[in-house]
């Protein structure tokens, strides 16, 4: 006899706060958030996330920590899946285009990044660590050009990556205020083209 699929397990609380939070600050930033926006989103009252997150800079913190973690495991999928940089870039911008082409939201990053000079410490660094994260990743790309034949020195890289982080990034920021359809993958295209015929 055939076992039946075990059922996925319900999300635990945590996550489901987290969760919430994390499409709170999304689009509104942090300081455009409560916990009592997050208690009504999620159903539970307010101590119940005190219970998990005792201040919220911890919670957001958390949700960064998350999100960069969910990140890096989208940048191995597209080392194992892209063999050329211009293919790897392009899979990159993509993962930007998601976030956006929903409800124009930002990256969490990117938002919170807007507002580091606000932010609490606990905060910052872990945006701080989600970009040095992302800068490194795309240096080693952009780095690796040799192999398809073009030239590119490791400070070329560097400045590159720095470059096509920035315009993706603010490319979300410069079509949610216009209330634009193009996103991170039109100037994304624009900017390969450039440089990776």
């Amino acid at each position: 006899m055939m076992k039946s699929k075990p059922e996925a397990l319900p999300a635990s609380m945590a996550e489901r706060i987290m969760d919430s939070a994390e499409s709170l600050l999304a689009q509104r930033g942090y300081h455009g958030f409560s916990y009592d926006d997050v208690a009504q989103q999620v159903g539970i009252k307010k101590p119940s996330i005190h219970h998990h997150f005792a201040k919220k800079e911890i919670l957001a913190a958390a949700i960064v920590h998350r999100y960069s973690l969910g990140f890096q495991g989208h940048l191995k999928d597209i080392e194992d899946t892209y063999n050329t940089v211009k293919a790897r870039l392009k899979a990159y911008a993509e993962l930007f285009q998601q976030t956006y082409q929903s409800e124009r939201k930002l990256c969490v990053c990117g938002m919170l990044g807007a507002e580091a000079a606000a932010l609490p410490v606990l905060v910052n660094q872990e945006v701080q660590n989600f970009f040095q994260m992302n800068l490194a990743w795309l240096t080693s790309i952009i780095a690796t050009a040799e192999s398809d034949g073009l030239d590119t020195t490791r400070q070329q890289a560097e400045s590159r990556a720095f470059v096509f982080l920035s315009v993706l990034e603010g490319s979300m920021v410069v079509g949610r205020g216009l209330q634009d359809r193009r996103g991170p993958i039109d100037v994304a295209q624009v900017w390969l083209g450039c440089f990776y015929p």
